[in-house]
C-alpha cells in the first residue's frame, strides 16, 4: 500500500518528548476521532508526544472517513489479508515517528479502536523492539481462520504488555471476540489484562478511558513491570 500517512498530533505538555502514543483509529473513522484521548491522558503522561494517523485508504461504506482495510464481510479472511497488506505503511509512519522525537523504539506505546485495535495489535507484536504497551479498545486479535494460534506464534516478535477493553453491549463486536482473543494472546505468551465495561456498546467510556492511561502510565515507568488493573 503505497502513501504516507499523517495525522493531528499532541506535543508533550512537559519538555521534549520521553514517550510517543499512537492513537489507530477505527473503519470510517479518522485520526481526529481519537486524538482527543491524548489531552485527556496528558495528567498521566506529561513527557509523551501523541498522534493519530488517518488510514491510508477512503472508506467504501463511510466516504468521509478512512479505513485501514476493507470490509465486506465476504471472505472469511479478508481481515488477515488486510492486517497485512496495511501493516507496511503503519510500520514505515511508526518508525519515521520515534525518529521525529528522536526515540527509541521501547519508547512506543499503541492504543487502537476497533479496526485500529487490530492493526496494532498486528503490527505491535512485530516490531523488532516491543512497544511499551498496547491498549485495545473494542477490537480482536486477527488469526488467520480464526483459531491459529500456533502458526501466528511462529510470526511475532515480541511480547508486549496488552490491555484489552470492551463494551459488553457491544453489537458489532461482540464481547465474546474480548475473551477469544485474550485467550489467544496469554497463549502465545504475551501479558495480557482486559477490562469490561458495564453498559458500554461499540465505544469508550470514562472508566475504559482512564484504565487505558493508568495502563500505559505503568508500563512507560522506568524499570517496572506493570501491575493488574482494577475491574
Amino acid at each position: 500500500m503505497a502513501g504516507e500517512l499523517d495525522g493531528p498530533r499532541l506535543a508533550p505538555q512537559s519538555g521534549p518528548a520521553r514517550q510517543l502514543v499512537v492513537f489507530l483509529h477505527g473503519y470510517g473513522a479518522d485520526g481526529n476521532d481519537l486524538i482527543e484521548i491524548g489531552k485527556a491522558w496528558q495528567g498521566l503522561l506529561p513527557n509523551a508526544a501523541f498522534v493519530s494517523p488517518h488510514a491510508p485508504r477512503p472508506c467504501g461504506q463511510a466516504p468521509m472517513g478512512r479505513e485501514w482495510f476493507p470490509l465486506t464481510f465476504r471472505n472469511p479472511d479478508e481481515r488477515w489479508d488486510g492486517v497485512n497488506v496495511a501493516a507496511p505503511v503503519l510500520e514505515q509512519f511508526l518508525d519515521a515517528e520515534l525518529a521525529r522525537h528522536k526515540l527509541p523504539p521501547s519508547a512506543l506505546a499503541l492504543v487502537g479502536f476497533s479496526q485500529g485495535t487490530m492493526m496494532a495489535l498486528h503490527v505491535g507484536l512485530r516490531r523488532p523492539t516491543a512497544p511499551a504497551g498496547i491498549v485495545g479498545y473494542s477490537g480482536i486479535l486477527v488469526l488467520k481462520g480464526d483459531k491459529d494460534v500456533e502458526g501466528y506464534e511462529r510470526q511475532i516478535t515480541a511480547h508486549p504488555p496488552v490491555l484489552m477493553i470492551h463494551g459488553a453491549a457491544d453489537d458489532l463486536i461482540p464481547v465474546q471476540a474480548l475473551f477469544h482473543s485474550t485467550q489467544a494472546l496469554a497463549a502465545l505468551g504475551v501479558p495480557t489484562e482486559w477490562h469490561l465495561s458495564q453498559g458500554v456498546g461499540h465505544g469508550i467510556d470514562g472508566e475504559g478511558l482512564r484504565h487505558g492511561g493508568e495502563f500505559l502510565a505503568r508500563c512507560f515507568r522506568s524499570g517496572s513491570r506493570p501491575q493488574p488493573a482494577a475491574g
